[in-house]
């Protein structure tokens, strides 16, 4: 009796915690109810380590959104105990894990971890459809994981992360553009305020280009508007491949697109403006058997902390004008803008 007493003790304390946390000013995010919960579940099974996997069909693969006691783990959808309970639609059990087919033993192998029982639940949406699973590992005692009665506990907390995967994904989709899987406008002012902003404030170096394929109207006039969302999703695929971990790319609109990149210097975000400027003109879009090439233009600027997002954004935007004024097919920055604007001028 006194044993059940302290469980829900633990039970109510880590509620507490939740909902003060999720009250609070701190700027929460879905990662921080998920820890919770999966320390609500393992506390709740008497177990040892609780993770939390979401199903991410776009890429076939299952990763930890939380991970009691280990890193964030990707591992393809069809692989694992993770990926047979989504598999096959049911609660997985096993308490003798090193002698089953599914069980993955390569982190035990590279942390000495050693699994004696794992519980895997898969979570649905409201409509039924799976989106991820709950595991528990390690049941302590000696007995091992009960199918229906460590389900029964562990529903609860299952549920709410369900509900919480969903808006999650909800939120997520509305941050991306649909076309070119890249980030979109209100991706960017979220990661902005987010991220970037502290950056910049901190006295990192920040730096972008806002960028536009030269003449992209004459491809949509000419071989028809399928033609030119081929050539969308072609160059949003060239600049994402080109992102390291430090960078991320978004579609501003139409056919512009802005790079964001920290800790990075404004050589060195013209540098990748200027690879990425020739993979671009050296990658034909394949419409359909027609093939059609391009080329971009690019206005680079690494941000002013005394100027807000906007002014910093209308900057490089001048330098995008210039560009294209200029001839398209470059990339120009404060560097040498007056010397591509005087050339124009003389041009004229």
């Amino acid at each position: 009796m006194q044993e059940n007493e302290q469980i829900l003790t633990n039970i109510f304390d880590i509620s507490d915690k939740l909902y003060r946390e999720m009250c609070s000013n701190k700027e929460n995010d879905h990662a921080t109810l998920f820890s919770y919960l999966t320390e609500l579940g393992r506390t709740m099974t008497d177990s040892d380590r609780a993770s939390f996997w979401k199903w991410d069909r776009r890429k076939s693969q299952l990763w930890t959104t939380s991970a009691t006691g280990v890193d964030r783990i990707v591992i393809p959808d069809d692989t694992g105990l993770v990926g047979k309970a989504l598999k096959e639609k049911r609660v997985v059990v096993t308490n003798d894990p090193y002698n089953d087919p599914n069980f993955n033993s390569a982190v035990d192998k590279k942390t000495g971890y050693v699994t004696k029982s794992v519980l895997v639940m898969p979570v649905a949406n409201i409509y039924g459809d799976f989106i991820g699973a709950f595991q528990i590992i390690n049941k302590n005692g000696d007995g091992g994981f009960d199918e229906v009665e460590d389900v029964r506990k562990l529903s609860l907390a299952a549920l709410i992360c369900g509900i919480a995967l969903e808006s999650e994904t909800f939120l997520e989709d509305s941050h991306h553009d649909k076309l070119t899987k890249q980030k979109n406008r209100m991706g960017f002012y979220s990661d902005f305020a987010r991220k970037y902003s502290k950056l910049i404030e901190a006295g990192r170096p920040v730096s972008m280009y806002i960028s536009d394929i030269d003449k992209f109207k004459r491809v949509n006039d000419t071989y028809g508007h399928n033609a030119g969302d081929v050539v969308l999703a072609t160059v949003a695929d060239v600049m994402s491949k080109a992102c390291t971990e430090n960078d991320c790319v978004y579609r501003w609109g139409g056919e512009e697109f802005i790079m964001i990149m920290t800790d990075t210097t404004l050589e060195q975000c013209i540098e990748k403006a200027e690879n990425i400027r020739r993979t671009v003109q050296a990658t034909p879009c394949d419409a359909e058997g027609t093939v059609i090439n391009v080329t971009m233009s690019f206005g680079c600027r690494i941000f002013d902390k005394e100027m807000s997002i906007e002014d910093n954004i209308s900057v490089a935007d001048g330098y995008l004008y210039i560009a294209k004024e200029a001839g398209r097919n470059r990339v120009i920055h404060e560097g040498n803008a007056s010397i591509e604007a005087a050339s124009k001028d003389n041009a004229k």
